[in-house]
């Protein structure tokens, strides 16, 4: 398929500033893949859907405050610093994306913080807006992680036109996430309050965790019209024994798999068995899912509404067919669904 078959026009208007005041609130649309059907629920309603040992997959990945602003040593210019990844704790060393990068060049120094209480330096070119940057730090790795924590914030989506507050380091997360390593969060899984997953389990629903950071791929443009040309920046999972373990007990009963999100989805279809059972693993993956693709793992699958031409429409597109995503996209738009991170979310059964 072609890129320009993930294009639809949607109204600002729907994409969605703010969160919900409770996670489950949120709006649930649901679609069934046999039927065709589609209804209009809230999030809390999907536990309707499912029955005592049917698996709810989730990503327990934690957002860290990847976007800082430095100012660049003598002449004073604002830069914004986006973490993506530690290369070398020992020498603190990072993978970063620089804006603007037309500033930015091998040996300046930058300083955060109103009093310069952290500085950079510049030691590698990576990409055009990415380099790689040492922080100067002679305190130990607790009280660096503290310092980066207390200057950046929480790494919210350009199309979020506002500035993050206090509220986004509690909301842009999971209630389940651990693993600290993403710079954008699995959204899929913003729609799960504490009380829900407890209202789940006492049904009987198990919940199954493993682990992808989300990097800035998830945002980044698809610059090839032919998708097989596309090629996804690598991203760190980790599937423990245990989770693959309860899925594959429900599987082999034949109860359902929910993946909760395309992160989630991905790390599966990255690690599975001949006999289409998830394998417990530990790597690296840039697996990019586009149709024609059989999926291996889950049954059915929760996301939120994303951006046209993005590699998350794409694989949704993939898992419940072109014609009937786009249908349901057009729905959505039709009864204002709100969109993208703080969005609402799509069920595909």
């Amino acid at each position: 398929m072609k890129l320009s078959q993930f294009k639809f026009d949607l109204p600002l208007n729907l994409i969605a500033q703010n969160p919900t005041k409770k996670r489950e609130d949120s709006r649930l649309m649901v679609v069934n893949r046999k039927t065709g059907n589609m209804e209009n629920k809230h999030f809390r309603d999907i536990m309707d859907y499912f029955d005592d040992k049917d698996v709810f997959v989730v990503n327990n990945t934690k957002v860290f405050a990847a976007r800082m602003y430095g100012q660049k040593e003598k002449t004073g210019a604002k830069i914004e610093v986006f973490l993506l990844r530690e290369l070398n704790k020992p020498n603190r060393l990072w993978d970063v994306i620089v804006d603007p990068a037309r500033k930015i060049r091998v040996g300046n120094k930058l300083y955060f913080g109103d009093n310069e209480e952290l500085v950079a330096e510049v030691i590698d070119n990576t990409t055009s807006r990415g380099r790689t940057i040492r922080f100067i730090w002679d305190g130990d790795d607790e009280s660096f992680k503290q310092m980066l924590d207390s200057l950046g914030e929480t790494p919210l989506p350009k199309y979020i036109k506002r500035t993050p507050d206090a509220e986004d380091r509690e909301r842009y997360q999971t209630v389940y996430a651990k693993y600290e390593g993403a710079v954008a969060a699995p959204t899929a899984g913003l729609h799960f309050s504490k009380e829900l997953i407890k209202r789940c389990e006492i049904k009987g629903i198990r919940f199954a965790e493993l682990t992808l950071h989300t990097g800035i791929s998830t945002f980044k443009p698809i610059e090839v019209e032919d998708l097989s040309k596309h090629k996804m920046d690598a991203e760190y999972y980790y599937i423990p024994e245990e989770a693959a373990n309860i899925v594959n007990k429900s599987k082999e009963t034949g109860h359902k798999i929910c993946s909760i999100g395309t992160t989630t989805m991905r790390a599966m279809e990255t690690s599975f068995t001949a006999q289409q059972l998830l394998k417990p693993s530990e790597g690296w993956t840039n697996h990019f899912i586009h149709p024609p693709y059989t999926f291996n793992v889950a049954h059915s699958m929760v996301t939120n509404f994303h951006l046209p031409k993005t590699s998350l429409l794409i694989m949704t597109c993939a898992f419940a067919g072109y014609e009937l995503t786009m249908e349901a996209y057009k729905k959505a738009i039709k009864d204002k669904y709100r969109f993208f991170s703080y969005g609402d979310a799509l069920l595909v059964l």
